[in-house]
């Protein structure tokens, strides 16, 4: 065992230590995601009049958020953690950021008060997530040497 396992504590390699942060934050997201999925697709005949948002666009958007919290869970759950998997997870949130601020300036849906919160509320909760995960990553990265 050298120095470096014996310091990230009960053996386990030190760059395990070092990604920590990067897949906690990793796997919030993907539950966020999953919930938010779920809720969009199973709940859309219910929400669709409170938020102002079509079923037509909720259904897809919570079947897409499912799959993405699936992949998203699949480069969290990795023995190691491929650097190209995690900048494509935050690529895609500060899209995602971006197109949910458009979707309300823009006026695409006639969303209500409640459908607006709604939207910038988790967008704003996924330019959280996106800079964290930047931030485990440059965590993340091998110490020179």
């Amino acid at each position: 065992m050298t120095t470096e396992s014996l310091a990230a504590g009960l053996g386990r390699p030190a760059e395990d230590d070092r990604d920590r942060l990067l897949r906690l934050v990793l796997r919030l997201d993907a539950a966020g995601s999953g919930a938010c999925g779920l809720l969009a697709a199973a709940g859309a005949p219910v929400l669709d009049g409170p938020l102002g948002a079509p079923m037509a666009l909720l259904v897809p958007v919570g079947l897409f958020l499912l799959a993405y919290a699936a992949a998203v869970w699949l480069v969290a759950s990795r023995p190691r953690l491929s650097r190209p998997a995690v900048w494509a997870v935050i690529a895609f949130n500060l899209a995602w950021v971006l197109e949910s601020v458009l979707l309300v300036a823009a006026g695409w849906f006639s969303l209500t008060a409640a459908g607006v919160t709604l939207v910038l509320a988790q967008a704003a909760a996924v330019a959280v997530l996106a800079d964290l995960q930047f931030l485990g990553l440059r965590r993340s990265r091998p110490v020179a040497g």
